[in-house]
């Protein structure tokens, strides 16, 4: 146990820490301790973690089962090789097998959702024989080489430098800000679709391996696909013989009030690459699940891709305990009961507050997008800068408030954990409702 106090953590965090996506001159706050969705800074004050930290502490600090199931691990067998067979990766593999659509079979473990990404990559070129895969660019999909370059936002331009080949990148279905008015989904989703369509015919079909998406684009604003459009992505992949890879790093393990996102779309993905909510950041891991046909092949040929700790049975112990607990708790029935009530406030704040120019939700999965004319839409803070720091003043707003949260361009994300009660998500949102009120008057 540490002896640290709160000014001696920061100190030398700053000295000594390098964090990411931030310069160096921050001033972190030092977190001491965490509990239920709470966590709280050295001077004691409480903050709800309404962004479940990286949308990742889905079940919140505390859990007993995920403790206990850490404890009996590390005693028992901390480590193997990935060469060898350990119960708790066995039984995660199983459990995830049964829970994914019935074309699954096999599980590759990682230690995060970069590499999950970049397993993905080198199963779908090594699979298809094929090179290029497509993306898009309101994404992210890690920070790898592989996975950067999946990665459609700026955080890519690092990566770019020299490029990794063969990444091709294509729009989102942002129907929010498109100039045209749809009149219902099916017409969104067509819209979008064939265009998808016809940058394949330029870029070769027969030269594309996959198709990757966040089912719902998450960091970046919470992009909700318009109904018939994942199935048309589906569509598109079955016609010209390329995979779909559905990145649901942030938004499954219950994220969206089902285990997978993709479940609302009812389709099945031929890879799923995941992270995140299957452990709760209590240990890390990540993975992807494939269908038949690539389980197949790799009985047959040698996987060229590893991880020292891949499968690591620490975090696969983690991983059984939480799997049984989002069922054994109920937790996707809390969702669905908590996130009908977080749609109803943000539908409420959209209409009292002049900055909001739309909200999207699904569950618990939900961002605020912020504008400076609700009828213009133009984006409060211009895509790809901030040189006003508009953003970090409005999170730092929240976060004097005790309300901690992150937020990506002119996104504020809201996705608490997903124990959250509705007494709790209103006291919340009550913050959030003030601090709004003070962008209304002094940003706009």
């Amino acid at each position: 146990m540490s002896n640290l106090n709160g000014s001696q953590v920061v100190e030398l965090d700053k000295k000594y820490n390098q964090h990411p996506w931030l310069k160096g001159n921050i001033n972190p706050i030092a977190v001491e301790k965490a509990d239920g969705i709470y966590f709280w800074d050295y001077d004691g004050k409480k903050y709800f973690d309404m962004s479940s930290q990286l949308v990742n502490v889905n079940l919140g600090y505390g859990n007993k089962a995920i403790i206990k199931a850490i404890q009996e691990q590390v005693e028992k067998l901390p480590y193997i090789a990935p060469a060898y067979a350990a119960a708790p990766k066995s039984e995660l593999a199983a459990k995830l097998i049964e829970i994914a659509p019935k074309n699954m079979s096999k599980v590759f473990f990682t230690c995060g959702g970069s590499d999950a990404n970049e397993a993905a990559i080198n199963m779908a070129r090594t699979v298809t024989g094929r090179s290029k895969i497509f993306s898009r660019y309101r994404s992210y999909h890690g920070s790898t080489l592989g996975s950067g370059n999946l990665s459609g936002d700026v955080r890519r331009f690092a990566l770019e430098n020299p490029a990794a080949n063969g990444f091709v990148k294509f729009f989102d279905p942002y129907v929010y800000h498109e100039n045209i008015k749809f009149e219902n989904d099916a017409e969104a989703s067509k819209y979008y679709i064939d265009k998808l369509r016809e940058q394949l015919l330029y870029e070769g079909p027969a030269n594309v391996a996959a198709i990757i998406v966040e089912t719902i684009t998450g960091a970046n604003g919470v992009i909700i696909p318009p109904d018939g459009y994942l199935q048309g992505v589906r569509k598109l992949c079955d016609e010209y013989g390329m995979l779909m890879i559905c990145d649901e790093v942030m938004a499954g393990f219950g994220r969206t009030g089902k285990m997978f996102a993709f479940e609302n779309w009812d389709i099945e993905p031929d890879i799923i690459s995941f992270a995140k909510g299957v452990t709760c950041g209590y240990v890390q891991l990540g993975g992807v699940i494939v269908n038949d046909k690539i389980a197949k092949y790799y009985e047959e040929n040698v996987f060229l891709y590893g991880l020292t700790y891949s499968g690591h049975p620490l975090a696969c112990a983690a991983g059984v305990a939480c799997v049984n607990y989002y069922y054994e708790a109920n937790i996707l029935e809390n969702v669905n009961k908590v996130g009908k009530v977080l749609g109803e406030i943000l539908e409420e704040l959209k209409v009292k507050h002049k900055c909001i120019g739309d909200v999207r939700y699904i569950g618990l999965f939900s961002a605020v997008e912020l504008v400076k004319d609700k009828v213009t839409k133009e984006p409060l803070i211009p895509y790809g800068t901030d040189e006003k720091n508009i953003r970090g003043k409005i999170i730092s707003l929240l976060n004097e408030r005790g309300f901690a949260t992150f937020g990506r361009e002119n996104n504020i994300n809201i996705c608490p954990p997903l124990i959250i009660t509705e007494e709790e998500l209103r006291e919340a949102m009550k913050i959030f409702d003030d601090v709004l009120t003070i962008v209304d008057n002094k940003f706009l």
